[in-house]
Parts: structure tokens; sequence; C-alpha cells
């Protein structure tokens, strides 16, 4: 991204601001969805980070790219809106039982038997993903789901490269050991 649109950002142009959007939305999106694992969820996150870039780009220094920057208003936002909605379920489940995900026959009758064992399978893995500490699925997402290198994501959690190494590495056993557990219980 050339300095040019990074000034006229600083002058709050609003068609800089588009530009900004244009280019980094299915970037800012992917690493939310990642993260959030709702697309719905991941829509508003991504609003919320643009909004912040909006509201930031007086703070962003140069020595950094766009997407550096992205990632971590993203990854922040991303991590924030889920520790503040654990807040809320932990309250509205405490309020009303919880029932197991059972499905609608009605709603699920086209739907083959597959595709809802899938389907529960994506809210296991999620689940178990959800339950990593902050730094190991924040370098595990990155990998994964944006097919970021090593490199990339030292420079985007500020850490190093052998750093990014052990985190996704510590992630993979302890996603191993969560999935295999649950599998054992007949999740």
């Amino acid at each position: 991204m050339d300095t040019g649109l990074i000034d006229r950002l600083r002058r709050k142009e609003e068609k800089a601001f588009k530009q900004l959007v244009d280019e980094y939305q299915k970037m800012v999106f992917r690493t939310c969805v990642g993260i959030v694992h709702s697309e719905d969820d991941a829509d508003d996150v991504t609003q919320e980070v643009f909004i912040e870039a909006f509201r930031s780009i007086d703070t962003f220094r140069a020595d950094a790219k766009v997407s550096t920057w992205l990632y971590r208003i993203a990854i922040n936002k991303s991590l924030n809106f889920i520790r503040d909605n654990k807040r809320n379920r932990l309250l509205q489940s405490l309020q009303a039982k919880k029932l197991p995900d059972i499905p609608d026959e009605e709603n699920h009758q086209d739907q083959p038997f597959e595709a809802i064992q899938q389907q529960q399978r994506k809210k296991i893995i999620d689940s178990a993903i959800d339950s990593l500490p902050k730094n190991q699925r924040t370098a595990f997402v990155l990998h994964k789901f944006d097919e970021l290198s090593y490199k990339e994501i030292a420079e985007i959690m500020n850490i190093s490269l052998s750093s990014v190494e052990s985190l996704i590495f510590r992630a993979r056993q302890n996603l191993q050991k969560k999935l295999l557990h649950c599998y054992k219980k007949s999740c």
C-alpha cells in the first residue's frame, strides 16, 4: 500500500477509507471468522476493525505493513468479542437450562444424516480451538485459516519465529488431546 493512501487516510478522506476496506476486507473477515467461528459475528467484528483502523490511523507506524496492523486489530477485536460473549452466554445459561443441540426434524428433513454429523464435528472442532490459550489460538488460526507463514505470524504477533513454531506445535498437541478425549467420550 502506498504512503499516499496512508496520508489520505490520515486526512480522513472517505475514498481512501473505501479503498482500504475494498483491499483488505476479505483478509480481515477470514481472520475474524477463524476466531469467532460465525460469519454473522465475523461481519460485525470486521466492521469494528475498520472503524478502529479509521479512528486510529494516526497511530499507524510506517515501519509495519498495513496488513500486519489490520491483522493485529482483527485479532484483538475478535478475542474481545469472544470474551464479551462468553460473559453474556454464562449469564444466559444461568437463567435458562441449556439443552443439547438436537437438530429440529422440520428444519433438517432434507438434510442427510452426514451433513448433520458434519455440523456437529465442526462445533466440536470450533469448541476445541476456542479452548486453546489465546496466543496458541491466534497463531493456529493465522496459520491454518489465513494460511500465513510463520514469519508473517511472528510479525503480526510481535514475537520470535521460534515462539510461533512453539505456539503452533503446542496448539496442535492440545487440539489432538482435546479431540481424542472428546472422541473417547463420544461427544
